[in-house]
Formats: C-alpha cells, sequence, structure tokens
C-alpha cells in the first residue's frame, strides 16, 4: 500500500502490525466486538488485517491513498474498517468507553471494545480523563492496545514529554495492565484471551519499533512518516518474501 506512493506511514504498520493481526485474527468477532483506532495514520495496519481475514476486499488496497479512495491514507469517519477512526489524536478512548458503557446499557454484555492507541496520545489529557471515566465504571469489556513505540512526529516520546511509568499510570487509573513484547502476535493474542475475564479495563502495553521486520530500511529512516523509493521498495518485497518462504518450510 505505501510503496506506490513512495512514501508514507509505513512505521506505524511496522510497529503495529502483530497488534491488528492478534485482534483481528484471534480475538475479533465482527458484527459483535467493536474496533477504536485513535491514531487514523495507523489505519494501514487496519486495512491489511481486515483484507486477510476477509473482511474487505484485498484487491481494495492498490487503492490506498487515491483521491476518492475509500482507504484513506490517514483515516476518516467513512474508513470501512474500524468502527470509529479518528485524525485529531487523543479522541479515540473517549468514543471507545462510550461504545463500552452503551453496550452494558443496553444488555450487549458479550460485546467486547478493542482500542488502539499510540504512545505519544497519552501528552493528551482527553485520554487520562476517559482512562479515569472507564476505570470509575469497571468497563471491563473494554482492552486497549497501547503501541509504545517512542515515536511521534516532532521526534522520540521520551524527549518530547516523559510518559513513564506507563503500567504505574495506567493502574492508579483503575485499569488491569500487561507489557509485552509488541511483535509477539501470540503473546498479544493470550493477553487478549486473559483480558476478556477481567473485571476491569486493560491495556497491553505494545513495547514495539518502527523498524521492526524490515532491515533495508536506512539507518536514517523516519519512523513517522518512512519515503519508500521504487528500489528500497524492492528490497523490501524481497526481504519480507524470503522470511515468509522460511516460515512456509
Amino acid at each position: 500500500m505505501v510503496a506506490p506512493q513512495g512514501l508514507g506511514y509505513l512505521g506505524q504498520a511496522l510497529s503495529a502490525a502483530e497488534q491488528y493481526a492478534a485482534v483481528y485474527g484471534a480475538a475479533l468477532r465482527p458484527g459483535t466486538d467493536r474496533v477504536i483506532c485513535s491514531p487514523g495514520h495507523y489505519v494501514v495496519a487496519a486495512y491489511a488485517a481486515a483484507a486477510e481475514t476477509g473482511l474487505i476486499d484485498e484487491a481494495l488496497l492498490a487503492s490506498y491513498g487515491q483521491d476518492g479512495s475509500s482507504l484513506a491514507a490517514i483515516g476518516t469517519e467513512h474508513s470501512p474498517v474500524p468502527d470509529y477512526t479518528c485524525g485529531s489524536l487523543g479522541q479515540g478512548l473517549s468514543a471507545a468507553a462510550g461504545f463500552a458503557l452503551a453496550d452494558r446499557l443496553r444488555g450487549r454484555p458479550g460485546g467486547r471494545t478493542f482500542a488502539f492507541l499510540s504512545d505519544g496520545e497519552l501528552q493528551e489529557g482527553q485520554v487520562w480523563e476517559a482512562a479515569m471515566f472507564a476505570g470509575h465504571y469497571r468497563l471491563g469489556r473494554l482492552t486497549v492496545l497501547l503501541d509504545a513505540n517512542n515515536s511521534q512526529v516532532d521526534g522520540p516520546v521520551d524527549g518530547i514529554t516523559t510518559i513513564e511509568p506507563v503500567a504505574a499510570k495506567w493502574q492508579a487509573f483503575g485499569w488491569d495492565t500487561a507489557e509485552l513484547d509488541g511483535h509477539d502476535a501470540a503473546g498479544i493474542a493470550a493477553a487478549l484471551a486473559a483480558a476478556a475475564a477481567a473485571t476491569r479495563p486493560a491495556v497491553l502495553i505494545c513495547r514495539t519499533s518502527t523498524r521492526h521486520g524490515l532491515d533495508c530500511l536506512p539507518p536514517d529512516a523516519d519512523g513517522h512518516f518512512i519515503k519508500l523509493p521504487p528500489g528500497l521498495a524492492d528490497a523490501a518485497v524481497a526481504e519480507l518474501t524470503a522470511r515468509l518462504d522460511r516460515h512456509a518450510r
């Protein structure tokens, strides 16, 4: 999807791919559960996961980022995959808490809400208001997957505003917490299964890298918005194809 554009939000897809794979491949029940993509530029990972699981036609991926396409490069209210996608950062958890509480009030206790957040969003006060709200109402059907890749548009997150200790902050707001290798899809799937039995909201703090899975990326590749000229795109496809072939054997 990113290669035809020559640049784009590849780093976010690399850091969050396993999280989306675990939700869409092992936990999500379409029509019953809800998915919220708070950082709209991460939606490229949602499109890929949806195509892999048959929720959208894989051929549609070729239109990603094109004028008039439903697959916008930054997700909007018209994006076909998540139930709610935010353009402005920091708003997704509020929507997720609203969905989770609405399901309880409507007598839909079995539905789960999965909210994808980025660590840079934790600098937004609205995130913590929503976290306090969800903790107060003990929204146990709400699970946050926090992509802790230490990357945002202005540079490393820890160089902009200190957000650590992340787990302790969520615990103080009444959440169950787990710190995970964010590139271990099986480990994330297991944590999602454990969170399904929680009586409080749960956050999976997924430690990740915007370079994971592509050794061919140059050392100065900007994790927020990666340039992908044809030569580098070809090298990336070759590297990924070789890795898939090894796994297939």
